[in-house]
């Protein structure tokens, strides 16, 4: 492991003072999440009857002191997929009509700058934050259940030999096999990338929430999913909550090469390529033996001069691929913000949130915005994809 990659080994313990800080950070978001749509739909100046307001109060209330409760029985130890799907519904909901009735509230204030009396601005708000939300969310679910749509890149790779010029790599990942069954989504994912006559497949990381006996089903048709040279995968941050050890197994079970640290060459025409993956940069810190990024374990032995594609899950580890002259880096995890505008805390994290991307002379960075979705079953302004990656010899 060189410099500047991540060298924890062990989970760090929890000190009260920073459970504490942890849970009072959570409380303030959740009130904010909960308070800020109760109070522009049932309080503000709507002046609505007693009742109606008594009625969305306690609704407001019971869903705020549900929600913590059902996303930890969810998403906690055991996975249970009842409560994480209800979890996941409030919190798409929610973090839509929060967003929305930031921007009422600002509808609210234009329409007081025209003289539009109270109550009537305030319900006018009201009124146009249910309807777009509600819209959004409908659209929304669909986007996220739909099969991905084939979006297709042309990468330039000067040092890829001619006699793989046109080498069509598809990328798969951010499946997230949870809570909502979706085999049939996932064998209609297959169909697709077999249509697609791909060299290599590829994918990145966060397969499933959940341990394999609880998304086998969902993970199976990977099995048939057809590539002529290769078909990878490495971890992404997700299997560290769900028994990433397990996950490395039953992709090499399925027929996968789990680029644990590690590479495979491919050769066509004279050119070879060197495909390399490392796991996810929480791996250091997450207590799974022998589970850390490693560029260099990933490339020993590759030889010297040769192109270099790399499997890494997060855009973020991107300053690894630049330092050991990775040709071009594919990553996920982003989702593309997956619910606007989450994209902008997203951008906090990661250094692309989408797309093609250059961070060097020689290194390039594919970001996709992911195969399935994670938690909330909504896509917004942020359309899932199956990426056919060509890539183009100098």
């Amino acid at each position: 492991m060189s410099v500047g990659e991540a060298v924890e080994t062990e989970p760090r313990r929890r000190r009260p003072g920073r459970v504490i800080r942890f849970a009072l950070t959570i409380g303030g978001v959740l009130l904010l999440l909960f308070g800020v749509p109760w109070w522009t739909l049932a309080g503000s100046g709507n002046a609505w009857p007693g009742p109606v307001r008594v009625i969305a109060t306690v609704v407001f209330a019971l869903a705020l002191a549900a929600f913590p409760l059902l996303m930890f029985s969810g998403h906690g130890r055991h996975h249970r997929d009842g409560p994480a799907v209800i979890a996941d519904t409030m919190l798409g909901v929610v973090w839509v009509l929060f967003v929305w009735s930031i921007i009422g509230q600002l509808f609210a204030a234009v329409l007081w700058a025209f003289g539009v009396d109270s109550p009537a601005r305030s319900r006018i708000a009201t009124v146009a934050v249910l309807t777009v939300s509600v819209v959004l969310l409908v659209w929304g679910y669909a986007e996220a259940r739909r099969v991905p749509r084939v979006r297709r890149v042309e990468v330039p790779l000067p040092r890829l030999g001619a006699g793989l010029d046109g080498l069509r790599l598809v990328l798969l990942t951010d499946t997230h096999y949870g809570p909502i069954e979706r085999s049939r989504w996932s064998r209609r994912v297959t169909e697709v990338v077999n249509t697609l006559d791909a060299d290599v497949v590829a994918h990145t990381g966060d397969i499933a929430d959940g341990l394999v006996e609880q998304r086998r089903s969902q993970a199976a048709p990977l099995a048939d999913i057809q590539a002529s040279m290769a078909r990878v995968y490495v971890t992404g941050n997700h299997e560290y909550f769900s028994g990433a050890q397990g996950w490395v197994d039953h992709m090499t079970e399925l027929g996968w090469e789990a680029l644990h640290n590690r590479h495979v060459t491919v050769t066509r025409g004279g050119a070879t390529l060197v495909i390399a993956g490392v796991d996810d940069r929480t791996a250091a810190g997450s207590g799974v033996p022998g589970h850390h990024a490693d560029h260099e374990a990933a490339l020993a032995g590759a030889g010297p001069g040769l192109p270099i594609v790399l499997l890494a899950h997060q855009p973020a580890q991107i300053a690894g691929a630049v330092a050991h002259h990775v040709d071009l880096q594919i990553s996920g995890h982003t989702h593309g913000g997956q619910m606007w505008p989450f994209h902008y805390l997203v951008r906090l994290d990661q250094p692309v949130l989408q797309g093609l991307s250059r961070h060097s002379e020689h290194t390039q960075l594919y970001t996709s915005r992911g195969t399935g979705f994670w938690g909330p079953p909504f896509r917004i302004f942020a359309p899932s994809e199956i990426t056919l990656l060509t890539l183009r010899s100098a």
